[in-house]
């Protein structure tokens, strides 16, 4: 019998994750400052302690908005560890909104897609004239992301980029993390995208790293397949710096979120 705990677990097979996520505090924090007035910090969308997003505004007119869900496994992380991601997006003229949602046990996972869907609601209404809604995210905000784009979401967005998302819930019932989660087989087939049908109107393009646990690989290619989208294998990315190039304005990734809309 496959261990699940194992399967999904992801710093204990990269070297030095512990400093990759203390990086990212540093960068995150050097990001917010070099803004300045252009960095919008702590805006709500609902009455939750954490239901709030930061704001990156690009420096001339605005072209689209990117709204970036962090992960964390639905357990953990916030969005102010992630600033630094929105520069290739700013340096493209487009905003970028990132939320912090309430986390597992306080919440369960349905939840969290009502609170992400009012959150990308609540940034597209504040952000005018703001072009085309993208929204991205990773790991469990890939989830989080992906649901935005099944067919009983309405929140007229263009396009989804789930990156390293879970989108079958199913193999997480094995794992000790879902004493935590609580999730049960209702909630697993209520909020697994890979069992909903897609958006007829949302784009969608799946990323994943190369060098991924094999679990990801396959949640990657469950949902491309299940939804008919492309996807692609970012060689040798790992978990944990898959995302770097959303801070890199002529990367593939940020051309796969930003391009021809």
């Amino acid at each position: 019998m496959a261990d699940m705990d194992r399967a999904y677990a992801n710093a204990d097979f990269i070297p030095g994750a512990d400093a990759i996520a203390a990086r990212w505090l540093v960068d995150a924090a050097a990001y917010r400052a070099a803004l300045g007035a252009r960095a919008v910090l702590d805006l709500p969308y609902g009455q939750g302690a954490r239901q709030r997003f930061d704001l990156f505004r690009p420096p001339g007119e605005v072209r689209g908005l990117l709204v970036f869900v962090h992960g964390g496994y639905w357990m953990a992380r916030d969005r102010g560890d992630w600033s630094h991601l929105a520069a290739g997006a700013n340096a493209r003229g487009w905003a970028v909104v990132m939320p912090s949602y309430t986390l597992a046990p306080e919440a369960r996972i349905g939840a969290m897609t009502v609170e992400i869907s009012r959150a990308v609601a609540r940034a597209a209404a504040l952000i005018a004239p703001r072009g085309p809604v993208v929204v991205a995210g990773h790991s469990a905000g890939g989830h989080l992301a992906a649901r935005l784009a099944c067919v009983d979401q309405d929140v007229g967005i263009a396009r989804v980029v789930p990156i390293s998302p879970l989108a079958e819930l199913e193999p997480l019932l094995a794992t000790k993390m879902n004493d935590t989660l609580r999730l049960d087989i209702d909630e697993v087939t209520a909020e697994s995208p890979a069992r909903k049908a897609l958006r007829a109107d949302v784009g969608v393009h799946v990323w994943v790293g190369g060098q991924e646990r094999p679990a990801f690989v396959w949640q990657a290619r469950v949902l491309s397949e299940a939804w008919e989208c492309p996807w692609t294998v970012a060689a040798r990315r790992h978990h944990l710096d898959v995302i770097d190039d959303l801070a890199d304005p002529k990367s593939a990734l940020v051309g796969v979120c930003l391009d021809g809309l």
